[in-house]
């Protein structure tokens, strides 16, 4: 019987000699301890403390001498950092960079990094937000740097003479097309300023068994799927909410379990009432059902378990930062304000408007120390442009009608119009579709390649009917922090 001991105990001593039990259980996909462990200093070489490190799963501090040290699994994919305010934000040619891959040799992995402090004061800052850049192919590749790139590269380049900027995509980076993310890449690298990457139902692996294994090729690209950073007073995060459920094309707002444990420990570092940034893909929650009378909300369209955010977000000035709709809305309610950005790619490459008349373009937010400004940027145009004009005869239910776009309306806004210099009142704010959108899209030159895209109503439109003497129209709408854009146009009679 010992003869037997011995030999099965030497068969196995032989078999770790070989293949270590980590080794064998990642051969067999089962789960392996590791620990991840390394020091965060600044470029100086002084150790930098209290900086959180994660996994995405479970969030550590270093030290007083700058040191961690995290216990994880085979099933963690980066070792990653919260980039603490006044620190530049590590970069790879403007991708953000703030992460390290785990290779574990022996169950053990080394990772160091190294801050490099801003040359200005970051309290004051603008954030660019972009949603939808959605490029297929090389001509949409194009299209993007000789439009949003092109414009975002001139308009941060004067916003960083004031305060340093970084910029945000928030989703469907590219078009179901692993191929043309180095052009993506590339197109990030001419803006000129350091960019965060947010995962889309169009950046997702489909045809995969699960969720876990739909945000491969982001990862592999583009880092970690969720995570934090600091700029200023300001709190920034960045959630997955893209959830995909089953063979095919299947996905549908959704924040894992996972995300909300490790958001919950994230925001523990938070100050109560500060300002905080979630930027997701997919809308938490958009007023498309009520504007389409339907009978309940697309869950491909919201976030379906959205109240259990929000309860996490009370402490906080919260500020939602989505997409996914290719239109611009504004939602407020639940104790948030969220932020709904219209494409960058417009009506996919066809067209520079999206599908509620929306200039394809992007957010500006300015944050200064606790304050909070932003307005919408038309991509080619003037800051200043924040609306659009439809004469008499534009609209076939309304006639005799002006109708004005207010794009980035919001309830705090007042809009008022003048007939000859006349102060006639406020206009009537209606649900409906936009005039040149319908013209576009229901007419005969709709573009073959997006049949399927339609009118979206919208109710950031605004009418007003000029008498039949009538000779010019002027336009003033104010937004909720005091700015007035105006434009007058001669009246159709």
């Amino acid at each position: 019987m010992n003869c037997v001991k011995n030999i099965i105990l030497f068969l196995f001593l032989l078999q770790q000699s070989l293949y270590p039990l980590h080794t064998l259980a990642q051969r067999n996909n089962g789960f392996v301890h590791i620990i991840v462990k390394g020091k965060v200093k600044d470029s100086n070489g002084r150790p930098l403390t209290n900086v959180p490190v994660t996994d995405g799963t479970n969030i550590i501090y270093t030290n007083a001498a700058g040191e961690y040290q995290l216990q994880t699994t085979n099933e963690a994919t980066f070792v990653y950092l919260t980039v603490p305010s006044g620190y530049e934000i590590p970069v790879k040619e403007n991708m953000a960079s703030f992460y390290k891959e785990i290779k574990a040799v022996n169950g053990l992995f080394s990772a160091d990094f190294t801050l490099k402090k801003l040359e200005k004061d970051d309290t004051r800052h603008f954030a660019i937000v972009w949603a939808d850049p959605q490029i297929n192919n090389e001509d949409d590749a194009a299209q993007l740097m000789t439009t949003a790139v092109k414009d975002t590269k001139a308009f941060a380049a004067e916003l960083s003479k004031q305060a340093p900027v970084h910029g945000l995509a928030a989703g469907d980076l590219s078009w179901d097309s692993q191929a043309i993310i180095p052009a993506y890449k590339k197109a990030i690298k001419e803006t000129g300023v350091p960019f965060f990457q947010v995962l889309g139902n169009h950046d997702m692996d489909y045809n995969v068994r699960s969720d876990e294994q739909s945000d491969h090729t982001f990862r592999k690209n583009m880092g970690p799927a969720w995570y934090s950073f600091n700029r200023g007073k300001a709190h920034y995060i960045v959630l997955d909410n893209v959830f995909y459920y089953s063979d095919g094309y299947n996905y549908m707002g959704y924040i894992t379990e996972k995300q909300f444990r490790w958001l919950e420990q994230d925001l523990r570092s938070v100050k109560p009432g500060s300002l905080v940034f979630v930027s997701m893909h997919i809308s938490a929650y958009t007023n498309e059902r009520q504007r389409n009378s339907a009978k309940e909300d697309h869950p491909g369209a919201v976030t379906v378990n959205r109240r259990f955010l929000y309860d996490l977000l009370k402490p906080y000035q919260t500020h939602l930062l989505t997409g996914h709709t290719h239109y611009n809305e504004n939602v407020i309610g639940n104790g948030v304000y969220e932020h709904i950005q219209a494409a960058v790619c417009g009506t996919w490459w066809t067209s520079s408007l999206c599908c509620d008349g929306t200039p394809a373009g992007y957010g500006v937010y300015e944050i200064n120390g606790d304050s909070l400004s932003w307005y919408y940027k038309s991509i080619g145009k003037d800051k200043n442009y924040q609306f659009s004009i439809h004469n008499k005869g534009s609209y076939k239910n309304r006639p005799n009608d002006v109708g004005v776009n207010i794009w980035n309306w919001d309830s705090s806004w007042k809009v008022v119009w003048y007939e000859d210099d006349v102060l006639k009142g406020e206009m009537l704010q209606q649900t409906d579709y936009d005039a040149d959108v319908v013209s576009f899209l229901n007419g005969k030159n709709k573009p073959a390649r997006c049949s399927w895209a339609a009118p979206l109503l919208t109710d950031h439109l605004f009418f007003a009917a000029p008498s039949l003497v009538a000779k010019k129209i002027r336009i003033e709408a104010t937004d909720r922090f005091g700015n007035v854009y105006r434009e007058t146009v001669e009246v159709n009679n």
